[in-house]
């Protein structure tokens, strides 16, 4: 194949349809509109649903398209987002695409450190993954935060709201990956090799500074005590991230590497599958510990609860029983393989419980007599949860097409998941 080298990297000559119009692409288009279709249906709900407002009431008092607004907004529950449960299934979508694609990030990191071979020949087709990922968690968290809104960010800045933690993290996180990526891709090996270890420092440090403003978003949340009395929330991100990124560096490996690689590749899933081990029972450890020192209302919820099933079910059996018993055999490719598949599954579950079971309770008991609640026309109940919209899992799933247009598209200019010696 044709190439064009600017600053040292190799880019493919490619046509605009075999760039647009390749297999993964079209995959992508159908998942984007998917999700183009979802967000069409967020739009629905949050600026053309019929309410009542004081200016229509004094327009048209006893009209009866007020009396169904009146009903609408008092008794209705149809809404992306409910006082009670304010965070959604856009959240979790959220931290599970960026803990996730920046644990591989930082996985790789760490592997490089190490001078593990088979991972740095393979480096660049992770981290481009990795980074496809954040992105797809930013495009989920840009529909949830109504980006028509955010231009008030900057005529009125609060420089202590969590969009103003995020903000400068992105803007300086992802430069920084690509610039990792560069350096692995490009033939300028004796500027890599000057600067890549720290390069691998800073990105481990830049890492995890982007988990403790994660955990910190969670934990300024003082109604919900599940994730400010959860320990040390940088940690259980970190870790239970490192369980869903294995996950998919093993699924990824199997799409990507399984011909390229030839004899090697199993060689690389070993490193992952001993990866994968250290995480599970690091989760395990720190599961158990942790649920021993949260709020015991919370703590009952999860395991004894209404989520019991959903914990033990998905959670527990997908993300950490079954994978640790397969990738206990070594040499088993196939094992793996649906290991990986089920941590994936498994650890989204665990992000749901983690962000629904907070939102369970909706007030803090400050006063020792309950959980406080908002509405006054609401059934006062003690737990409060609301199924995710269909707008919801359709823009979740558009969030898959971002990924792989992404990834796709930056493959095939640089050719990111070519086997590369280092």
């Amino acid at each position: 194949m044709e190439k064009i080298v600017i600053a040292g990297v190799e880019i493919n000559k490619v046509s605009l349809k075999e760039l647009l119009f390749n297999k993964t692409m079209i995959l992508a288009y159908i998942f984007l509109a998917i999700g183009i279709y979802g967000i069409s249906e967020v739009i629905q709900i949050r600026y053309f649903l019929e309410g009542a407002t004081a200016h229509s009431a004094g327009l048209h008092p006893g009209s009866h398209e007020l009396v169904k607004a009146m009903q609408h907004a008092v008794f209705s529950n149809e809404s992306e987002v409910h006082r009670e449960a304010p965070w959604s299934l856009f959240i979790v979508n959220y931290m599970y695409m960026i803990y996730t694609g920046s644990g591989i990030i930082f996985l790789v990191a760490i592997d490089e450190l190490l001078n593990l071979q088979i991972v740095k020949k393979t480096a660049a087709g992770f981290m481009t993954f990795g980074l496809a990922m954040v992105i797809g968690g930013l495009f989920t968290i840009m529909v949830d935060l109504n980006s028509l809104h955010m231009l008030s960010m900057v005529t009125s800045p609060n420089f202590g709201a969590g969009m103003w933690q995020m903000l400068p993290l992105y803007s300086i996180y992802i430069p920084f990956v690509l610039f990792e990526i560069y350096l692995l891709i490009t033939h300028n090996t004796a500027l890599a090799k000057r600067i890549s270890f720290v390069i691998l420092l800073l990105s481990i440090l830049i890492d995890i500074i982007e988990y403790y403003i994660q955990a910190n978003l969670f934990s300024m949340n003082e109604a919900r005590h599940l994730w400010n009395t959860y320990p040390s929330l940088t940690a259980y991100f970190i870790i239970s991230a490192y369980v869903a990124s294995a996950g998919v560096m093993g699924l990824y490996s199997f799409f990507t590497y399984k011909k390229s690689l030839g004899s090697e590749y199993a060689n690389l899933m070993e490193v992952i599958r001993k990866t994968a081990l250290i995480c599970i029972i690091l989760l395990v450890v720190f599961e158990v510990a942790s649920y021993a020192t949260i709020d015991k209302r919370w703590a009952s919820l999860i395991i004894a609860g209404p989520f019991k099933y959903m914990y033990f079910g998905g959670y527990v059996l997908l993300a950490i029983a079954i994978p640790f018993l397969f990738m206990l055999k070594k040499g088993s490719g196939a094992l793996a393989i649906f290991a990986s598949i089920l941590m994936i599954i498994g650890t989204y579950i665990g992000r749901y419980i983690f962000v629904y079971a907070g939102n369970a309770y909706p007030m803090s008991d400050r006063f020792g007599t309950g959980f406080e609640k908002y509405g006054v026309y609401e059934k006062v109940v003690n737990f409060v949860y609301y199924p995710p919209e269909k707008a919801e899992v359709l823009v979740v799933i558009g969030s898959l097409g971002v990924i792989l247009a992404v990834y796709a598209i930056l493959n095939k200019l640089f050719s990111v998941s070519k086997v590369r010696e280092h």
